[in-house]
């Protein structure tokens, strides 16, 4: 699979996916099922030992494309959000390490594919980052709630959720969706360091083999959501 939106870079060990749609970096059919087959590559080869997502400047990912979740196409929707969790838990699940270079705004389904990956770097920038669906009359999809619940902070967890609270990149740390923030012109090369450590200081058996130990409930239990969202296609048919 292969999206316009979507350029793939090697630096060394490490596969650099640059996300750039001229907009607001919305994942698309296309870019999500281009992202997913870019995953699955870099696990398949042995000569690379992560991945770093890049956004393009100022937007990390605006979300799910608009003009299908507010179109009158409920399939669509409910296909592309399946499709959508299906890629953050594939970034969960992944047997190599995934790093985000988070260059701006990550909003919505933007924010969930921050909370799939092992090590998101934020850019010091005018931006907000947090799952704002409440505020757009959308509740969160049961896959998204439970990735939300494993990985952002407890304290903060309702106000991010049901509150649709954004917040700057420096207070997404505390938050859960970011580890760090870096000055903007640095936060690509920041993400490819630290992804080029994990790949050479991990082995990538044992990696793999403690993602699954220690991530198989919340991958067990998000496939099961995002199977039984698939299954409401099927009805909507009928």
């Amino acid at each position: 699979m292969s999206s316009d939106a979507l350029t793939i870079e090697r630096r060394g060990p490490v596969m650099v996916l640059h996300l750039d749609d001229g907009k607001a970096n919305a994942l698309s059919f296309e870019l999500i099922a281009a992202i997913i087959a870019a995953v699955r590559e870099a696990e398949a080869d042995a000569d690379l030992g992560a991945v770093v997502l890049h956004g393009r400047p100022g937007r990390f990912s605006g979300g799910f494309d608009l003009g299908v979740m507010f179109g009158d196409d409920f399939a669509s929707i409910i296909e592309l959000v399946a499709d959508g969790g299906d890629m953050v838990r594939t970034l969960w699940g992944c047997g190599v390490p995934v790093v985000a270079a988070c260059t701006g705004h990550a909003v919505a389904a933007g924010a969930l594919t921050l909370l799939g990956c092992d090590v998101r770097i934020g850019a010091d920038v005018p931006a907000k980052i947090g799952l704002n669906e409440v505020a757009i009359k959308m509740v969160l999809p049961d896959w998204a709630l439970t990735i939300a619940a494993d990985r952002l902070s407890r304290r903060h967890f309702p106000r991010a959720t049901a509150n649709a609270r954004l917040t700057a990149p420096a207070d997404a740390v505390d938050v859960g969706f970011l580890d760090e923030v870096v000055a903007e012109d640095e936060v690509l090369d920041r993400a490819v360091a630290a992804a080029t450590e994990l790949a050479e200081t991990l082995d990538p058996p044992s990696y793999a083999k403690t993602v699954a130990k220690t991530r198989s409930d919340v991958l067990d239990t998000m496939a099961t959501q995002i199977a039984a969202d698939r299954a409401a296609i099927s009805q909507l048919s009928q």
